[in-house]
């Protein structure tokens, strides 16, 4: 992990929707401030970031993280880091305040397949004709078969100064291996974890492309990205947690343990739009338990 430390991790994916209302980046130089930030929110939240790729108006990305909180509160970081960013550069008030912030366990292997390639064919529907040459996302840093070698320097070795100028901010970066180009941008293969991405794909470069090609867009954006904000009605909702019950612990919701039910109902709660209320029918709870075990 960033922190030096080893742990268990899981795979999410995150998106910022700018949506129609909000472009979130305006220029060049907003893309690349929005890639610098999710790499120094990383740090400070201690996730790793698999791939990512960046447009005019969202972002998607996936990273691995110990827990749904951890990569919950990392997409917070990022939208309040880059907020301050926006404000400072644009002097506009709350521009970003209705972006919205979702966050999906990627838990099954086909799940985790399709969300990688969903993540960079946003490069592809966004006018990119080589991903190699889509500088906003982290596909160059995929299937090398050699290290990088052009004009590189090391993040870690920046003054102070230089970190505020081209990193934008004052974090200490010095156990960071990152490096940036001759033009101050991140290089993808020195930040991204290309091996975990390889490995999904069974290190096979043509299998990648063929899921980009064949993975259903809006699938997944019903997935990863409207689903998280749609009430759904009880019995629909009931067959989602059932099936999520099933996946993770191979038996019904009804049979789950306490502590089961508990963990379950953290992530659904994290990861859908739902109510105490409706929350307490699935779960066959009382209201007030279930507050409690969401802290609320």
């Amino acid at each position: 992990m960033p922190d030096g430390n080893p742990g268990r991790v899981h795979p999410y994916h995150i998106s910022f929707e700018g949506l129609e209302k909000n472009i979130i980046c305006r220029d060049a130089s907003d893309c690349d401030s929005l890639v610098k930030c999710l790499f120094v929110c990383s740090v400070r939240k201690n996730v790793i970031i698999i791939v990512y790729a960046v447009v005019s108006n969202h972002a998607h990305l996936a990273i691995l993280a110990k827990s749904h909180k951890d990569a919950y509160d990392y997409a917070q970081e990022v939208k309040r880091t880059y907020s301050m960013l926006f404000r400072a550069k644009y002097k506009e008030q709350k521009v970003l305040k209705g972006t919205s912030v979702d966050v999906q366990m990627l838990d099954t292997p086909w799940y985790l397949r399709n969300a990688l390639a969903y993540i960079l064919r946003n490069a592809y529907d966004n006018g990119a004709n080589n991903l190699n040459d889509y500088k906003w996302c982290g596909y160059s840093a995929m299937f090398r078969n050699e290290p990088y070698r052009g004009v590189s320097k090391p993040v870690a070795s920046m003054t102070k100064r230089e970190r505020e100028n081209i990193m934008h901010t004052g974090d200490d970066l010095k156990a960071v291996s990152w490096c940036v180009n001759a033009d101050n941008e991140l290089i993808p293969a020195t930040t991204c974890d290309a091996k975990y991405l390889e490995q999904a794909f069974n290190n096979d470069q043509a299998f990648f492309f063929k899921s980009i090609g064949t993975v259903n867009t809006a699938e997944m954006t019903q997935k990863l990205v409207l689903s998280p904000r749609q009430m759904k009605t009880d019995s629909d909702f009931l067959k989602d947690v059932e099936e999520l019950s099933i996946r993770w612990f191979g038996t019904y919701l009804a049979e789950l343990s306490t502590e089961r039910k508990a963990r379950l109902l953290m992530y659904v709660y994290r990861s859908t739009k739902t109510t105490v209320a409706q929350l307490a029918r699935t779960f066959n709870l009382d209201q007030e338990s279930i507050r409690i075990l969401l802290n609320k």
